[in-house]
């Protein structure tokens, strides 16, 4: 059993050089989202923030978000800074008509990870949050969305214009913050692992990152048929090994080097040695216990179901 010092390590607040910021404003702005992603953006209110994906006509992960209205007419997107541009691109291909706008506003604002005592409302261990996830509230001009903890310690994402001041707290490494991304157990998708995905194999539905009761958008039977009929046979769980790991890279089972049963889609350097990885595989695989990275024969994985419960199947 792998032993984390999670409560010692994690606690300030980190720059977010490795994300961007796509902008929609106008009138059409939220119906525009609502249309094109897994979450509701219509009904999305000011305190709150959506974990969305953006999918391709085969229910295919293409990009994930943090989306919140900065007012009803302004909705910022969060997502890696490596697909940003594709994406935008692709999202601009559906505006048609629409009274909404897309930009890349990656200039205009700075991002903070914040952790444990640098939250909000945290307590002194930096262990709870009195905010719900994806809560989100407003300090003047800059907006804090509460995120999912990492080993119970209490995390939120910060987002002010470039001229604002960065929040207090004591410097955090973004290595640091990358590891408690991983161990948070939401994966942000990246150029590695595009197209590879349906939400639930990122168990995107347990997190709040699919509405099954909102209209279509691409992807949208796809992602609904894996979920009411069944046929999902991978999710997302946590895993750690002493060999490097990094997104995109394939596992296979100990017993079958021929087929991969499953992906790493987020990995991090472990503070005290290894790396930890959020991975996707055959949930059958998962429970036999016997996966490797590489090939079969490669360094083994201690593998953990994901640290949230998970939406049971309907």
């Amino acid at each position: 059993m792998i032993i984390h010092t999670m409560h010692t390590q994690l606690n300030g607040v980190a720059p977010l050089t490795n994300l961007g910021l796509i902008r929609a404003q106008g009138d059409d702005a939220a119906k525009f989202l609502h249309g094109q992603l897994t979450n509701d953006f219509v009904l999305l209110g000011l305190s709150d923030a959506r974990l969305a994906g953006f999918c391709n006509a085969k229910g295919r992960l293409q990009a994930s978000f943090i989306g919140f209205k900065r007012c009803q007419t302004d909705i910022l997107l969060v997502c890696s800074s490596d697909i940003l541009a594709t994406t935008l691109k692709r999202l601009s291909m559906f505006v048609m008509r629409a009274k909404v706008k897309l930009s890349d506003a990656s200039h205009e604002f700075k991002l903070f990870g914040l952790a444990g005592d640098a939250t909000p409302n945290a307590s002194n261990s930096g262990a709870s949050n009195a905010r719900p996830v994806w809560f989100k509230e407003d300090f003047d001009a800059a907006n804090c969305v509460t995120l999912y903890p990492a080993d119970g310690v209490a995390r939120a994402l910060w987002v002010a214009p470039v001229a604002g001041p960065i929040p207090a707290g004591q410097p955090l490494s973004e290595a640091l913050w990358a590891w408690s991304e991983v161990r948070s157990g939401i994966t942000t998708l990246t150029l590695p692992i595009v197209e590879a995905l349906v939400p639930q194999m990122l168990n995107y539905e347990s997190v709040g990152g699919v509405n099954f009761k909102k209209g279509c958008y691409p992807g949208q039977e796809v992602v609904a048929r894996s979920q009411f009929r069944g046929t999902l046979k991978r999710r997302a769980y946590l895993a750690h090994s002493d060999a490097p790991m990094q997104a995109g890279e394939e596992l296979f089972a100990s017993d079958d080097a021929s087929q991969p049963c499953g992906i790493v889609v987020q990995a991090a350097v472990t503070p005290t040695g290894g790396v930890d990885a959020i991975v996707s595989m055959q949930i059958s695989a998962f429970q036999a216990d016997a996966v490797k990275t590489v090939s079969a024969d490669g360094p083994a994985l201690t593998l953990s179901p994901a640290p949230y419960p998970l939406l049971a199947d309907i």
